[in-house]
C-alpha cells in the first residue's frame, strides 16, 4: 500500500511539474498573474461594448451635414460618472504645489520627506521629485504650517513677493504651479516605425520647464491652476467677481464641475491620474507596459456613452423633450430666451444634479461642455472607420489656431437646448480656457466582456 501511495505522489508531482513549467517540451504559455478585470475604478461606470447610430439624426439647423448618421461599434471602456469636480482637480493642483515646493528646498532642506535622498560632497542635490515620500506628505496639510514637521518658513519663494504681494497676506504664486511629464506619442511612433534612423527618444514628447528650442518634441511645462478670470473674460458688463474669487476654492463649490481648464491642462491631469494609479496597478500585478491609462474620451465615445444604450435618441435621457412628465427641466442650460434659473441653476450646479442616463452618467448634456481628445475637422467624418472612430492632432504652440481646435461635447449652462443634443459638437482652441467647459476621463477596458446565452 505504501508503494502505491509513493508511486501516486510521484506521478502527481510529475504531472504538475510538466504542466506548470513545460518540462516535457510542451507549449504551456507564459501567463501573467490573474487579476479582477471587472473591478470598477473609483468614481467610474462601465460602458459596455456595442453599436449605435452616431451622428445627426435630428435637428441640423444649418443643414451642415458635417456629422452624417452612421452605425458605429465601440469597445468597452470606463467613464467618470460625473464631470471632474473642483475638489478632485484641486488634488492635482495640491500635488503639483507640494512637488514644486519640496523640490525647491531639496532633500537637504526637508530630509524627512525624501526617500534615499542623496547629495554630493559639495551639497548639490542629486534627487528630484521622484524621490519624494508621498506617504509622509499625505494631503500636504502638514507641510504648510509652522507646527512640528511644517516647512512653511522654507516655502517663502512659493508666495507672491515684493510689489506682487498684498500687505499682510501670504498668497500662493500660482504661476509656479507647473507640471512636467513625458509620454510616448504613438502617432509619432507609427509614422517613424520603418525609419532606421529613428530611436525611441524621437517618439517621446516631453513637457519641461526649460524646453530645448532645437528639440521639436519638447514643449513648455503645463501650468495646472485653473484660469479663474474666465468668469470675467467670457462676459462683458456682468458682475461675476464673486465667481472669480470663490468658485474654485470655496467649499460650497467642491462638488461643482471644474472650469477654466484648457485642453492641455485636462490632458496633463489625465497623465497625472495615471501615475497616481500606478501603485494600485502594481499591487494587482499588472505589467508596467500594459497598465490602464486615463485619457479624455473621443468625440464618438462621448456620444456613444451619452446615448446610454439607446439608438437615435435626441438627448441622454432619451427624448424628444427637455422637460420630464412633471414639467421639470432635465438639464442645466439656457432656457428659452434667457431664463437661466428655470432649471435650478444660474451658473453651474452640483455634478450629481438631475437624473443620470441609463449607463449611470450624470450631466452628459448641460452644466458644462466637455473636452474630448478629438481634433475638430469637418472633412474628417467620411474618412473615419465604423469602429472606435477618432481623428487626432496635437498642435504645437507655433501651429495655426485652426489646427488647435478640439471637439467639445454636451452643451453647457449658458447654451440653448440645441447644443444639448447627443450628436451636436462644437469646438474650442486647445490653449483656451472657458467658464463653461470642463472634462471627464475614460479608461479603456482590457479584453472583451462577452456573455454567452444558452
Amino acid at each position: 500500500m505504501r508503494k502505491i501511495y509513493t508511486l501516486g505522489f510521484i506521478l502527481v508531482t510529475a504531472l504538475f511539474t510538466s504542466c506548470g513549467k513545460g518540462g516535457q517540451g510542451e507549449l504551456v504559455g507564459a501567463y501573467n498573474k490573474k487579476f479582477n478585470n471587472k473591478k470598477m475604478p473609483r468614481g467610474m461606470v462601465y460602458i459596455p461594448q456595442g453599436k449605435t447610430l452616431i451622428g445627426m439624426s435630428d435637428e441640423d439647423i444649418n443643414n451642415s451635414q458635417t456629422s452624417p448618421s452612421k452605425m458605429t461599434s465601440f469597445s468597452a471602456f470606463y467613464m467618470d460618472e460625473t464631470e471632474m469636480t473642483n475638489a478632485k482637480y484641486r488634488q492635482f493642483v495640491n500635488w503639483v504645489r507640494d512637488s514644486v515646493a519640496l523640490t525647491s528646498v531639496g532633500p537637504t532642506g526637508a530630509p524627512a520627506y525624501f526617500i534615499n535622498a542623496k547629495t554630493t560632497p559639495g551639497g548639490a542635490t542629486l534627487s528630484s521629485q521622484k524621490n519624494i515620500d508621498w506617504k509622509k506628505v499625505g494631503n500636504g496639510s502638514v507641510l504648510w504650517n509652522d507646527k512640528k514637521g511644517g516647512l512653511s518658513a522654507k516655502f517663502k519663494d512659493m508666495y507672491y513677493t515684493g510689489d506682487d504681494a498684498l500687505p499682510g497676506r501670504n498668497e500662493l504664486d500660482i504661476r509656479k504651479l507647473r507640471y512636467s511629464y513625458s509620454i510616448v506619442n504613438l502617432d509619432l511612433a507609427e509614422a517613424g516605425r520603418k525609419d532606421p534612423t529613428k530611436k525611441r527618444k524621437d517618439f517621446i514628447e516631453s513637457y519641461v520647464d526649460s524646453p530645448d528650442p532645437n528639440n521639436p518634441n519638447q514643449f513648455p511645462s503645463i501650468n495646472v491652476y485653473p484660469d479663474t478670470m474666465v468668469w470675467k473674460l467670457d462676459y462683458s458688463y456682468t458682475q461675476n467677481d464673486p465667481m472669480v474669487k470663490s468658485y474654485f476654492n470655496h467649499p460650497s463649490y467642491d462638488n461643482y464641475p471644474v472650469v477654466g481648464v484648457t485642453w492641455e491642462q485636462a490632458n496633463a491631469f489625465c497623465v497625472w491620474r495615471t501615475r497616481l494609479y500606478e501603485p494600485v496597478a502594481a499591487s494587482r500585478k499588472i505589467p508596467l507596459s500594459s497598465r490602464p491609462e486615463y485619457r479624455l474620451p473621443t468625440d464618438a465615445e462621448f456620444e456613444y456613452a451619452a446615448r446610454g444604450g439607446k439608438v437615435k435618441t435626441k438627448y441622454p435621457w432619451g427624448g424628444p423633450y427637455i422637460r420630464n412628465a412633471k414639467g421639470c427641466m432635465q438639464a442645466n442650460f439656457k432656457v428659452g430666451r434667457g431664463n437661466y434659473a428655470d432649471d435650478g441653476g444660474l451658473y453651474t450646479v452640483n455634478v450629481k444634479s438631475y437624473f443620470p442616463n441609463d449607463y449611470g452618467l450624470y450631466n452628459m448634456a448641460g452644466n458644462v461642455s466637455e473636452w474630448t481628445v478629438t481634433a475638430y475637422n469637418n472633412s474628417a467624418a467620411p474618412l473615419l472607420l465604423d469602429f472606435n472612430p477618432n481623428f487626432t492632432y496635437v498642435a504645437k504652440p507655433s501651429d495655426s489656431k485652426y489646427l488647435k481646435r478640439k471637439v467639445v461635447k454636451g452643451g453647457s449652462w449658458k447654451d440653448i437646448g440645441f447644443f444639448l443634443q447627443n450628436a451636436v459638437s462644437t469646438y474650442e482652441y486647445q490653449d483656451q480656457a472657458r467658464s463653461y467647459i470642463g472634462f471627464r476621463c475614460v479608461s479603456s477596458y482590457a479584453g472583451t466582456d462577452i456573455h454567452f446565452k444558452n
